[in-house]
């Protein structure tokens, strides 16, 4: 019995050693995977992923880099020190047209721009037409930048000559160039909206309220095609962790403010409003007849000239995969339905 027991014990103890060892070894074995983000609610997705342990969940070891600028960062993936990254949706339009290697395989943040106006222009500028002749702060290339001369284009009015744009450097700077009174109206994106709203200011529209914008896509997920062939895998594992932390965003209100004012240092209650206030969402669909119809939008806003068919620059099979497994994992689970659903569509 002595013998058995020590034969026992010396097997759970193999055992126990052999499970150590096997953890620390998948632990090893996860995928260095650099990815690049601006500061915003929209990015919301990626601080999930990250606080809850979904990346490492799907072998990824992901380190979230903060970027500044669109600029930037779009350049760091070209160059290989970022996998992936998220940063706009017209920047990367611009890289696209001039011949860069640039793919677009996931979506982030949809919506989440505005045009802010004091009270009185406010009301004036719901009429499109009301523009002509005013001055208007936004961020040259931003999403709502985007939305706006589009829907300018749209109406018939030339921007370059019946209204003075000015190109600000930041939205809180074309915040402050309106409530100054230095601009009529200014383009703005979460949490700058409801920040506008708290110091007076108010909407004149949300940019999905504008033609053919409804649902516009803003932040892509972006890697160089060359990436995405060499590893596709990789990139399937980074979506589906990003399909889970969907699932949690869609079902833990709380639970995500918490993780997204580790961030974005913003009182929580702008961090609730601009997440799950109106007109704006988070998905990882890459939405490509989104893409296809703002790249429209940036050709009607005079940004781009290129006769490309958008959408041989989007790759949507890694997302239909990644989710498929998903899926597969848990069938009953209502957010990757929907999730199918609106991919589907």
């Amino acid at each position: 019995m002595k013998r058995l027991f020590l034969c026992v014990l010396a097997a759970l103890v193999v055992l126990s050693a052999s499970g150590v060892y096997a953890e620390a070894a998948a632990r090893a074995e996860l995928v260095k995977f650099n990815v690049g983000y601006l500061a915003s609610t929209g990015h919301i997705l990626y601080f999930i992923a990250k606080e809850k342990g979904y990346f490492e969940e799907e072998g990824l070891d992901v380190n979230l880099a903060l970027f500044t600028n669109s600029g930037e960062g779009i350049n760091a993936v070209l160059t290989g020190k970022l996998d992936a990254g998220s940063f706009g949706t017209a920047p990367p339009f611009t890289f696209i047209e001039k011949g860069r290697d640039i793919v677009i395989f996931g979506g982030q943040m949809t919506e989440g721009h505005a045009v802010i106006a004091k009270p009185d222009k406010a009301k004036e500028l719901k009429d499109i037409n009301n523009f002509k002749g005013k001055t208007v702060a936004t961020v040259r290339l931003a999403t709502g930048d985007i939305v706006l001369r589009g829907a300018l284009a749209r109406a018939g009015i030339d921007w370059e000559k019946d209204l003075t744009i000015n190109e600000m450097e930041s939205p809180a700077a074309a915040l402050e160039a309106v409530k100054s009174g230095k601009a009529d109206a200014g383009v703005v994106w979460t949490p700058f909206r409801k920040m506008a709203e708290d110091q007076g200011l108010e909407i004149v529209h949300y940019s999905g309220e504008y033609p053919k914008m409804k649902n516009h896509p803003c932040c892509r997920q972006i890697a160089t095609g060359k990436n995405l062939t060499a590893n596709p895998d990789d990139y399937r594992s980074f979506l589906a962790a990003l399909i889970k932390a969907y699932d949690f965003y869609k079902n833990d209100h709380d639970g995500s403010i918490e993780i997204l004012s580790k961030y974005v240092s913003i009182a929580n209650d702008i961090l609730t409003e601009e997440t799950y206030g109106p007109h704006i969402s988070s998905s990882p669909d890459p939405n490509i007849d989104g893409v296809a119809e703002f790249w429209s939008a940036m050709k009607e806003a005079k940004y781009i000239t290129s006769d490309e068919d958008i959408r041989k620059h989007v790759n949507t099979e890694l997302f239909s995969d990644a989710l498929k497994a998903k899926l597969e994992e848990s069938p009953d689970n209502a957010s990757y339905k929907e999730l199918k659903a609106a991919f589907k569509q």
